[in-house]
């Protein structure tokens, strides 16, 4: 129970998963997921890491594709309607998150459901059967819906069908337990009380916080630019792990390693008691996290590499090289956008003015409004954006 309950931010009822561990059989835990997008990042790991646990201690884990809840998009956290995806969109990610997946779980003793299996060929007096056992009441209990219906922003009849929809899942699958985010608590609640009135014995609602992005501040996303992709690059992947804040720490190790809970509680009791210096816990967490991702050698070689760059300011040899048509001068910021380095030239414009622009190692200090530079001054050298890209410019 302890090894579960690690990290876990709402057990509803605690005393009912400590009964079904206890029972000795083999507990059904289900995770859903709607594949609305095809990357994963360190955010989206922590419920499959909680999942691997379940495994581990010999129980049956099943992640649900919904396939079928993702065509109506699920609600919460959300302020507006979601779009819609097609069914295409809904496969192409959905082959993207499983490859993924399964960097975390254990292919051999996961199974994959998909809920157009059961949602799929309800008809509409089964659906009516199934709404009966909600009432409009409790399903606008939910603080998003809430917070619109009071702002006056549009809530789609579909959308209050999600729960409902997410609840179903756990009764086809006679879910013992159900993970998700805190902001799924609400769905999580709704399968258990639909599990009672259909005469099943009710799955216990385990919840993850929602893990912060290297910014420290905002849950980990894309769209923030704070993520740590699962297929990141080891190298990569270390550098961001170091760059988060320091009181994160402990956090990451707890939801995002596969560390026992009292080697992490050792560490957590270390650095509050000053015996384990920060720097190199952050290290090990770096280099715990890209193990799992790569493996040993990819950790200690990005750690060397981190290194390399931030302790010796030393410019790597295997930058990729970038082939950039010229005249005498080129435009940099043009070349920094044809080399990934950053988005737009406008950005480009604003990193340099912001000095976060370096060529060989020294930064770039231009006169306002001049972006031209002479193309010898970059021909076969490495242009370096922030801490971490770079590219060696060629003809």
């Amino acid at each position: 129970m302890r090894t579960i309950a690690s990290g876990a931010a709402d057990i509803v009822p605690a005393q009912a998963l400590a009964t079904k561990l206890e029972s000795g059989r083999q507990l059904v835990v289900k995770l859903g997921v709607d594949p609305t997008a095809p990357d994963l990042h360190l955010g989206h790991a922590v419920p499959l890491r909680k999942l691997r646990q379940f495994q581990d201690l010999g129980h049956t884990v099943v992640l649900i594709i919904g396939d079928f809840t993702a065509l109506i998009g699920d609600p919460s956290g959300r302020s507006t309607t979601r779009p819609a995806l097609t069914r295409e969109q809904i496969e192409e990610n959905a082959a993207t998150y499983i490859e993924q997946a399964f960097k975390v779980l254990d292919p051999d003793k996961t199974t994959m459901r998909r809920n157009s299996e059961w949602l799929a060929p309800l008809g509409f007096a089964d659906v009516l059967r199934l709404t009966s056992q909600f009432t409009v009441a409790r399903i606008m209990e939910r603080d998003d819906f809430q917070k619109r219906y009071r702002e006056g922003v549009g809530i789609s009849l579909h959308e209050l069908l999600y729960p409902m929809a997410q609840a179903y899942d756990s009764v086809a699958i006679r879910a013992d337990v159900e993970l998700g985010g805190t902001d799924q608590l609400f769905n999580l609640l709704a399968g258990r009380e639909l599990m009672e009135k259909m005469d099943l014995e009710p799955q216990v609602c385990l919840t993850l916080p929602l893990l912060e992005g290297t910014d420290g501040v905002q849950k980990m996303s894309k769209s923030y630019g704070n993520y740590i992709g699962l297929t990141d690059a080891a190298d990569e992947m270390f550098g961001k792990v170091m760059s988060i804040p320091d009181e994160l720490m402990v956090k990451y190790y707890r939801l995002c390693t596969g560390l026992p809970v009292d080697e992490i509680d050792s560490l957590e009791a270390g650095l509050a008691a000053g015996d384990v210096h920060p720097n190199e816990m952050k290290r090990r967490l770096a280099r715990e996290i890209v193990a799992l991702y790569h493996d040993e050698g990819a950790a200690h070689g990005a750690e060397a590499a981190f290194d390399a760059i931030f302790k010796r300011h030393e410019i790597p040899d295997d930058a990729p090289v970038v082939h950039v048509d010229h005249g005498e001068t080129v435009h940099l910021p043009a070349v920094i956008k044809q080399a990934a380095l950053a988005p737009t030239t406008s950005e480009a414009r604003r990193l340099i003015v912001a000095g976060a622009v370096r060529i060989d190692g020294v930064a770039v200090d231009l006169p306002d409004g001049v972006f031209d530079v002479p193309w010898s001054s970059l021909e076969g050298r490495v242009l370096q954006v922030g801490k971490r890209r770079f590219a060696r410019i060629q003809a």
